[in-house]
């Protein structure tokens, strides 16, 4: 590695998946959907084939609709995963309009990490923390308040004020705009942080940024592409299988 940890002034991060285990947080939202599957059904308890409906739609409805709030967009992917299960929902029914609501306001529940919190503080210790996600505002301030347990960022951008949704490069930019402006953090400063290769590291890279991946299930990850696919696409200047490990790395760094 040609770069110093110890030359950052910011990390910024995905949230969820890199910091939330957001696997398990959908694997819950969704049973009232995955209750109404025949036992017969081939994805009743298929966790991955359901994590891997749930990106598809997910990614199709995020390019579809940009300018739509996460929490919202969540509704309308549970209504796809639904008519694509062949579970009849009702879209007139309040059954049908709760468990939309439901599902879309679960991102605050989902858990974190068992080391995101503790390597949050330390690593604040070193650098301005900055969150990109693709979550709208209120969205994400349920996920610090609740399973962040109250870490403070230097600052939050989220898709709702962006208009768009990663991984268009668009997100980047604004990120690293408006953080110079903001916060003082150029462009070289900063090391984005994450698990999803394709929505992160890709335009990560794109936009000249230095990138940490980190790895928690590598390829087996339900989301954000497999590194044999995405090698030519992505720089990877650092990998850690947790944020535990980075907080970790950064520490004998500065101790050297």
């Amino acid at each position: 590695m040609d770069t110093s940890l110890a030359s950052f002034t910011a990390l910024s991060f995905d949230v969820y998946a890199t910091l939330i285990d957001w696997e398990s947080g959908i694997s819950v939202a969704l049973g009232p959907l995955r209750a109404r599957l025949p036992d017969a059904h081939p994805m009743k308890n298929d966790h991955k084939g359901l994590l891997g409906l749930f990106t598809h739609f997910e990614g199709l409805l995020e390019h579809q609709f940009p300018g739509m709030p996460y929490t919202q967009l969540l509704g309308e992917v549970y209504e796809e995963m639904a008519k694509e299960l062949c579970v009849p929902l009702d879209p007139a029914s309040s059954i049908t309009v709760e468990e939309k609501s439901t599902f879309g306001n679960s991102v605050g529940t989902w858990p974190a990490f068992p080391d995101t919190v503790e390597a949050l503080r330390r690593l604040a210790e070193r650098y301005k923390l900055i969150v990109l996600s693709n979550v709208d505002k209120a969205a994400f301030e349920r996920t610090r308040t609740g399973p962040l347990q109250g870490i403070e960022f230097s600052a939050v951008y989220t898709a709702q004020e962006i208009g768009s949704y990663k991984p268009d490069l668009r997100n980047f930019e604004w990120m690293i705009e408006h953080a110079e402006r903001d916060l003082g953090v150029r462009r070289d400063g900063f090391l984005h942080v994450a698990q999803a290769l394709k929505h992160d590291h890709v335009p990560a890279k794109k936009a000249g940024l230095k990138s940490c991946w980190i790895e928690r299930a590598g390829d087996d990850a339900a989301m954000g592409g497999k590194l044999e696919e995405l090698k030519d696409d992505v720089e990877l200047a650092y990998r850690f299988k947790t944020l535990g490990d980075l907080a970790m790395a950064v520490e004998q760094e500065y101790r050297t």
